[in-house]
């Protein structure tokens, strides 16, 4: 059994700075994860590095690379395990750098889960004579990769559900209208969110009633989200704003039924056109989060309607939900409601949060939860 590990109030401090450094980058690094390390000799931090982006040099890498000769003899603190293989000709092993460096103690907060590493960098910093403590602040450090996590394990997108509702569940009115349901710390909320997910996707009546930009703009601007219409018979107006504003690219996901005049009128606007199965002409979600994984994108924010909240719930493809709760009542018996399809049979079969965190976001609620 391994003997558990004596935290000291420093390895808490140290490691946190490392997490906050990570937490820097959100957003910028797909489809690598957040990673951020410290270099500390004497209780003093002598550099520190967090992987940027996704051409930057790795963490580690930086932060010694900063220190030069003072790495050695140091401890680096680190939110995931230094890697071991070259992911790219401008990123070398940080294994190999962490060695070369002479740094003498690595605190790790957990292990990488790329199939690449899993441990196999931690035993190679042991066979070097580095000693090695894994395990300070693991859980702070899997939800802070969540989205990497979920992606090099399954193969497949990170899904978020975002939606905005009345106090009677409603997200527009009964003629439709929904701008805007909840306030302006709410809706700089939903931006930000766009702001650190691989992409957004709406259904296309989304697109006919609101015509959203589906870009970020209330938050400091890192990157716009590839914006997603689910558009089963290529009905998206060729005036739309998510084909005309400025943004990330635009995806038109198309089943075989759609007239191929409107497709290639679509795909001469820029729209990229993804063509799918759509059994009862409603786009197959499996199939799309499969395609979105070969392209390389781990993150998706789903703001949809009802009938696609519904798809991706019933689907049990939903990962994360943040619903933002406006006090105020729309009423309507014909208003749309966040979450429309079949719904269930019995209150037993409803589907639950865990890990539930409220939060006030001005006159309006946050409330968010893993599935």
């Amino acid at each position: 059994m391994m003997k558990a590990v004596k935290w000291t109030e420093d390895d808490v401090r140290f490691m946190r700075e490392a997490h906050d450094l990570a937490k820097s980058a959100e957003g910028r690094t797909t489809p690598d994860p957040m990673v951020g390390s410290v270099l500390v000799k004497g209780g003093r931090i002598i550099s520190m590095g967090y992987h940027g982006e996704v051409t930057t040099p790795h963490a580690e890498a930086w932060a010694i690379q900063k220190a030069g000769e003072e790495a050695a003899g140091c401890t680096l603190y680190v939110n995931l395990e230094p890697c071991c293989f070259f992911a790219r000709k401008n990123n070398p092993p940080c294994t190999e750098a962490i060695i070369k460096a002479r740094i003498k103690r690595v605190v790790v907060s957990m292990k990488d889960p790329n199939p690449g590493v899993n441990g196999k960098g931690l035993a190679k910093l042991k066979r070097h004579g580095i000693k090695v403590d894994v395990g300070l602040l693991e859980e702070e450090a899997r939800k802070l990769n969540e989205v990497f996590i979920k992606w090099i394990t399954t193969h497949r997108p990170f899904v978020a559900l975002k939606s905005a509702v009345t106090l009677d569940g409603k997200i527009a009115t009964r003629t439709g209208a929904s701008r805007w349901v909840a306030g302006p710390e709410a809706l700089r909320y939903a931006h930000h969110l766009r702001n650190i997910y691989d992409a957004i996707i709406v259904g296309v009546n989304n697109v006919l009633v609101d015509d959203p930009r589906l870009n970020v703009r209330l938050v400091k601007k890192v990157k716009d989200p590839i914006r997603i219409v689910l558009d089963a018979y290529a009905r998206t107006p060729l005036k739309a704003k998510v084909v005309n504003s400025r943004g990330g690219r635009t995806i038109i996901v198309v089943s075989q039924r759609a007239p191929a005049n409107r497709v290639a009128l679509l795909a001469a606007k820029g729209a990229e056109i993804l063509t799918l199965p759509a059994p009862r002409g409603m786009i197959d979600i499996r199939s799309l989060l499969k395609e979105l994984s070969k392209r390389r994108m781990t993150s998706l924010l789903v703001e949809g309607g009802g009938e696609v909240n519904a798809s991706f719930l019933e689907g049990k493809l939903v990962d994360k939900a943040a619903f933002i709760i406006a006090p105020k009542f729309f009423g309507g018996r014909e208003a749309k409601t966040a979450v429309e399809g079949k719904g269930v049979a019995k209150p037993a079969q409803a589907v639950w949060l865990k890990s539930v965190h409220l939060e006030r976001l001005g006159e309006d609620i946050l409330v968010t939860g893993y599935l």
